[in-house]
């Protein structure tokens, strides 16, 4: 099985390189608040560091549609 597929693996990373530094708030929650609120001011490092911090949680949404599609595909079988 590879690490992308694996709910330990990508949970971790995404508890970890997603939402790290964790103090006084998530990386990734203050960014998005930032860009919620215009995203005035913001460099292309801050983009940067919105797509380092997200992309766990894209392959966390990810894993969850396989997993509800193959659910399905295995109930109309």
């Amino acid at each position: 099985m590879k690490w992308h597929n694996n709910w330990k693996t990508v949970g971790l990373i995404s508890l970890g390189l997603g939402l790290a530094p964790f103090y006084p708030e998530p990386h990734l929650w203050g960014k998005i608040k930032w860009i919620i609120g215009g995203a005035e001011g913001m460099s292309t490092m801050d983009w940067l560091d919105v797509v380092q911090h997200g992309a766990p949680f894209l392959l966390l949404i990810r894993l969850m549609i396989i997993s509800v599609r193959n659910k399905v595909r295995a109930s109309k079988a």
